[in-house]
């Protein structure tokens, strides 16, 4: 899984006017929330944080946010929620989950298929069922796509499974393994 290091610092002031003043100041204001515990209000520079989200966009990452004025320091963390302006584009405000990289969740990865069929080549169409499977394990288990090899399919055959797909150790598939993810017609 991605691994990215964002900056941050501590927050100290809060409500509308002093958060419409930070942001003018080229700082986007965030929470860190850690199951139970307080919320820790944070800030960040506004182009590094774009430029990290921008990187990591539409793809599972684990984050190391680096808090400045904090006892733990670092903390590993999921983007829960990301604030945009409708007209500007701009993060207005970015949620963190605080998370445990040694406890099993549950994400969504991609399936990518790589080749040409043979019975794409044979003029078959190719039907794609499942473009992306529901994954459990610890974040840094998890891949960040899984790759299908559709090379060898004929037309008219079953179609590669759910369980033709390989998994990383210590991840577990939590979909029907039957279920055809694509298939040749």
């Amino acid at each position: 899984m991605l691994q990215v290091t964002i900056p941050s610092a501590q927050r100290a002031v809060f409500g509308k006017g002093p958060m419409r003043r930070l942001r003018m100041n080229g700082t986007t204001p965030g929470v860190l929330y850690s199951g139970g515990k307080e919320p820790l209000p944070l800030q960040f520079e506004a182009t590094e944080l774009f430029k990290k989200l921008l990187f990591i966009h539409g793809r599972n990452a684990v984050i190391t946010l680096e808090v400045e004025g904090d006892s733990q320091g670092t903390r590993q963390v999921l983007v829960q929620e990301i604030q945009k302006d409708p007209v500007s584009d701009l993060v207005l405000h970015v949620d963190f989950l605080e998370i445990d990289i040694d406890k099993a969740l549950d994400f969504v990865v991609p399936v990518e298929f790589v080749g040409v069929a043979r019975g794409v080549d044979m003029g078959g169409e190719l039907q794609v069922f499942k473009t992306s499977v529901h994954l459990r394990g610890c974040p840094l288990d998890i891949p960040d796509f899984l790759e299908a090899d559709i090379t060898t399919l004929d037309r008219g055959e079953a179609g590669l499974t759910l369980g033709d797909l390989s998994l990383p150790d210590k991840v577990a598939m939590l979909e029907d393994t039957e279920m055809t993810c694509v298939q040749v017609q």
